[in-house]
């Protein structure tokens, strides 16, 4: 290996990390206020880039259908909610099942986008509602179960999830035009603008998402919520919002990605899994609680598996699922169980 081969190694590592960043984030995001381990995450990215493809091609995507779907559903639970005596939060609840699908519906039979920054920005219309719709519909009900529980779950969501993929896009992958044919040679390397692009845009949803945290209201509660959610509950703070909040950023990132990756290679209604997976990996390297530490770990999963693939190609995915094994040893080492310390 030269000098050259492994500078383009390490920028598809950077590139690779940009995006298990993001996923890495979502789950931190997820996990720290609901403490769900959200294991769908990747289908989000499935979602967001074969909208995308579907728009491109002159297709309303099914995915519009499914939005229309779950806020229906959500607005006869919190129908429901109300006739048992519940507290309903009807501004909410009318903004994620009416407001959000109505735009959705009006940017894609009205509209009909054509342009490529218009037919991103509609994807991300579609596929970021579903993020609190599916929190309401599988998740609020349980909010009070075990992590294990709400575990279980995801998983079988996942499933659900994968399958309506199938469904709806079927089993042939696509791509969607790149947002940049730029192209630059700094010292040898080409520096491709679909690289710049993933790399921009992370960069921008990182510092908006530290910025969302630091400085607003709304992200100071989140935060709040993921540091104590009894304690936040008491001062005021509506934790099941948090929780649909926490979702809609899920669900926004995944989007994001997937419309990130989909110039970069074929995307299949199933594709998201193994990327969601790989954001885990770099997830548990942060403790599913480090922000920055998730970002690090991201960027070491992206290096790890690019070169990997220079040298042992057959094996580049076990290598990467691999190194989760010495992290939680690590962590088991340093961290009393409850009993213990009891």
């Amino acid at each position: 290996m030269d000098l050259q081969i492994a500078a383009l190694l390490a920028q598809d590592g950077v590139v690779n990390g940009a995006i298990y960043g993001l996923m890495a984030l979502a789950l931190v995001i997820v996990f720290s206020v609901t403490r769900v381990i959200f294991i769908p995450q990747g289908e989000f990215v499935a979602y967001g880039a074969l909208s995308m493809a579907a728009l491109h091609a002159g297709r309303v995507p099914a995915t519009l259908w499914l939005l229309l779907v779950l806020g229906a559903m959500s607005l006869l639970v919190e129908l429901w909610r109300r006739q048992r005596g519940d507290t309903v939060y009807w501004r909410s609840a009318l903004v994620w099942a009416l407001l959000f699908p109505a735009l959705a519906a009006l940017a894609v039979w009205v509209l009909w986008p054509q342009s490529l920054l218009l037919q991103a920005l509609t994807s991300l219309l579609i596929v970021a509602p579903l993020g609190p719709l599916v929190y309401r519909l599988a998740f609020r009900p349980l909010a009070d179960a075990s992590v294990l529980v709400l575990l279980i779950v995801a998983v079988a969501l996942h499933g659900v999830m994968v399958g309506l993929g199938l469904l709806f896009f079927g089993a042939e992958g696509s791509r969607t035009p790149s947002f940049s044919d730029a192209r630059w040679e700094l010292a040898g390397l080409v520096i491709n603008g679909r690289a710049v692009v993933v790399v921009a845009v992370t960069l921008a949803l990182v510092l908006a998402l530290y910025a969302f945290f630091e400085r607003s209201y709304v992200g100071k509660a989140l935060r709040a919520t993921a540091m104590n959610r009894v304690g936040a509950r008491l001062m005021g703070i509506p934790t099941e919002l948090s929780g649909d909040l926490s979702f809609l950023l899920a669900a926004l990132i995944g989007a994001v990605s997937g419309l990130l990756i989909a110039p970069l290679t074929t995307i299949y209604y199933d594709t998201g899994f193994i990327i969601g997976l790989k954001g885990f990996v770099a997830a548990i390297i942060g403790g599913l609680s480090s922000y920055p530490m998730a970002l690090v770990g991201a960027l070491l999963v992206g290096q790890l598996e690019s070169f990997s693939s220079f040298w042992a190609s057959a094996f580049k995915e076990v290598i990467v699922f691999a190194m989760i094994v010495p992290v939680l040893w690590w962590r088991s080492l340093r961290t009393r169980h409850v009993e213990d310390e009891q």
